[in-house]
């Protein structure tokens, strides 16, 4: 489940436009300096309210757009040109059709669910500590070497070791590799590019990094996806990022754990039929 932390771009009835919603509001070269975006502003006798304007002039700032007069009237005017399109939308009976009362009820459990994670994480923010143990744990897995692996997959363990056998004949892996049932390496001689062992199913893995560069498994290898032959062709030290550079992937990999966790235990106290 993905969670987006920034704040709605308006009230629920906006979010009905999403598209338009999100486009960056942007003042008007030479723009008047907004005395009249302090004072209350009516449409057709209907208030925008002030919230609805310090909201999205809020999510503006937090692309970098500072929060000026003009960046006020600009934000107004853009409020008012939907609140005119919402009001004509209403005479028209459109905002009575089913598909856009389903898409407004959607769009207010999004802003209500931000709204619900955001105060959970006010309250329990992630710690440099939990940041810094997940970065601790990924690295172990990683590892410090990176392994250029080349395979044939087969259907039977009769399969592999006849091409086995053909190796130790002489024969070219790249050729052998054109009957592999992988198609994503099929093509490239059974080439797997640079990996850590972690990217591979764990047979595969502890076969891989007990070969010399340039050999080749002398038994087949047995995984959930059939029968390999690996071959070595290279090894290279990895320099892992620093913990500093990798903070903000960290952070935000641990509040998605803990969204899943928290969602998790409505569910589970919850009556779903």
């Amino acid at each position: 489940m993905t969670l987006r932390f920034q704040s709605a771009l308006c009230c629920v009835a906006l979010l009905a436009s999403p598209a338009l919603a999100q486009q960056p509001v942007l003042p008007k070269p030479g723009a008047p300096a907004a005395t009249q975006a302090a004072r209350p502003v009516t449409v057709n006798g209907k208030a925008i309210p002030k919230t609805r304007v310090d909201t999205v002039v809020k999510q503006q700032a937090s692309r970098g757009i500072p929060d000026n007069e003009q960046l006020r009237q600009a934000v107004v005017d853009r409020l008012v040109n939907f609140e005119l399109v919402v009001q004509d939308a209403d005479r028209k009976g459109i905002t009575r059709s089913a598909e856009v009362q389903a898409q407004l009820d959607i769009a207010r459990q999004q802003v209500i669910f931000e709204a619900y994670m955001q105060d959970h994480f006010k309250a329990r923010p992630v710690s440099d500590s939990a940041m810094r143990a997940e970065y601790n744990r990924i690295k172990a897995q990683r590892g410090d070497k990176e392994y250029k692996a080349r395979h044939v997959l087969v259907e039977n363990e009769a399969e592999a070791k006849d091409i086995i056998a053909q190796l130790n004949k002489g024969a070219k892996f790249e050729d052998l590799a054109k009957q592999s049932k992988d198609p994503g390496s099929r093509e490239r001689g059974g080439d797997l590019n640079w990996n850590p062992p972690t990217t591979f199913v764990k047979p595969f893995a502890e076969a891989m990094v007990k070969l010399e560069k340039g050999k080749y498994t002398d038994q087949p290898v047995r995984s959930q996806f059939g029968w390999h032959v690996i071959q070595l062709d290279d090894v290279r030290q990895v320099q892992f990022p620093s913990f500093e550079q990798v903070k903000p992937q960290l952070q935000n990999m641990i509040r998605e754990q803990e969204v899943t966790k928290v969602v998790s235990e409505l569910r589970a106290k919850a009556k779903i039929e």
